[in-house]
């Protein structure tokens, strides 16, 4: 029976995904785990074993096909492999399908509408609304999810533009301002023209103590204010991070 020879200087790879990177003229790929690619570039993973399948520098990760020594030093002034890989690995562009490419839009379009539903309510209910009606209003606007921002700040971008077709509002934080001095008074007309509402104010010799709903994007600015106006001496404490209708509280 004959053997079959396979070449020594090709690797056989399979459920990689291919960073590329072209340098002198020349194309050079690494084979990473799917998924990692991304958590690496975020930070969120720092393990490069976890990342990458081997720390192998390529012309071709199809066809097992491993860069020449010469060639690697040409392009990157080393022969280091993993410094190499890093090198591609952060500045390289992934290489995907198009099906993955559309499944991973369709999988962070869903966070968005989720973080969506999460940070706002229907004003006038007080209640949130189902993920899926947040993702049909995105539809409705033509929303288009950009695959290089994070879901957050698309949430943030996409909410005023959601307000155009339906009745939609940042959930509010309540918050208690426990403050007192010289300044007070004045301090206390600042917050007031913040926040959203005023649940209670009351007055004990000369403390001030106030309750009162804010829209979340405020809370620095408030609680710079109390830091500053009161020298580190006021209390700013969250009591509520949502105010909803009871039995509807989601915590962020």
């Amino acid at each position: 029976m004959s053997k079959i020879f396979t070449p020594t200087n090709q690797i056989r790879l399979t459920n990689v995904a291919v960073v590329r990177m072209k340098k002198t003229g020349k194309r050079f790929e690494i084979a990473c785990y799917r998924n990692k690619v991304i958590s690496w570039r975020n930070k969120l993973e720092k393990d490069l074993d976890e990342v990458l399948q081997t720390h192998t520098v390529f012309i071709n990760v199809s066809k097992g096909q491993v860069a020449k020594k010469e060639d690697l030093i040409k392009a990157f002034g080393t022969e280091n492999q993993t410094e190499i890989c890093k090198e591609i690995l952060t500045k390289g562009e992934l290489q995907v399908s198009d099906k993955e490419r559309h499944s991973a839009l369709d999988s962070m379009f869903k966070d968005i509408a989720t973080t969506v539903a999460d940070k706002c309510v229907n004003p006038e209910s007080k209640r949130p609304y189902p993920v899926t009606m947040i993702e049909k209003a995105m539809k409705d606007i033509h929303f288009s999810v950009k695959p290089n921002r994070n879901a957050k700040q698309q949430a943030l971008d996409v909410i005023p533009q959601l307000k155009t077709v339906m009745p939609l509002e940042r959930a509010q934080m309540r918050l208690r301002v426990l403050v007192s001095g010289k300044e007070v008074r004045k301090l206390r007309d600042k917050i007031v023209k913040i926040v959203t509402k005023l649940e209670t104010e009351e007055w004990d010799n000369g403390t001030l103590n106030l309750i009162c709903l804010i829209d979340p994007g405020h809370y620095r600015e408030i609680n710079e204010l109390v830091t500053s106006e009161t020298k580190g001496s006021g209390l700013l404490e969250l009591l509520n991070l949502k105010e909803v209708v009871e039995g509807e509280e989601i915590l962020e």
